[in-house]
């Protein structure tokens, strides 16, 4: 059975997003306040598994640098990504927040800021191209995902929301 999601206030952003992301559910997996609290005191964790090269549900991670959506300031996120068959010299990624009613924050910083955004795969920042998939393309593509690293698939049973895929494509 889905929990009901928490209704949380909206807060404007600076500016207009670039990419419209899709709209958010009403029913998703919630972190309790308290986890949610102590993830955020310790996301330092994510940046140790990355220099680490461990692998989350057996995907590589990378570090997304992005910009806040509301804050402007700068923000860093550890996350698993795929290979986009189309590019080698690009990445895929999925915002799944596990499976919450809401988009990560780095969706919205995407959207709203996509031309500051920068990858680190091990080996220094590059700055990188945003699109957001969309039509048959993300349907491929999650497919293959779910196929790839099955926990997504348990994801999106636990909400409504449409988790975006995002290609970071390395800017010449």
């Amino acid at each position: 059975m889905r929990e009901q999601a928490p209704s949380y206030p909206r807060r404007e952003m600076a500016t207009p997003p670039e990419i419209q992301l899709p709209p958010s559910g009403t029913e998703g997996a919630e972190m309790p306040k308290f986890a949610l609290s102590l993830f955020k005191a310790t996301s330092f964790i994510g940046d140790l598994m990355f220099r680490a090269g461990i692998r989350v549900q057996g995907r590589p991670l990378l570090r997304l640098g992005t910009v806040g959506a509301r804050s402007g300031k700068a923000r860093k996120s550890v996350l698993g990504w795929f290979p986009d068959d189309r590019r080698t010299d690009s990445w895929l990624v999925v915002a799944s927040n596990a499976g919450s009613a809401r988009h990560p924050a780095w969706a919205y910083n995407l959207a709203t800021n996509p031309a500051s955004a920068t990858v680190d795969v091990g080996d220094g920042e590059v700055l990188v191209a945003v699109e957001m998939l969309t039509g048959a393309e993300r349907d491929e593509v999650w497919s293959r995902v779910v196929s790839t690293a099955p926990g997504y698939g348990r994801y999106e049973e636990k909400t409504d929301r449409e988790m975006p895929i995002f290609r970071l494509a390395r800017r010449s």
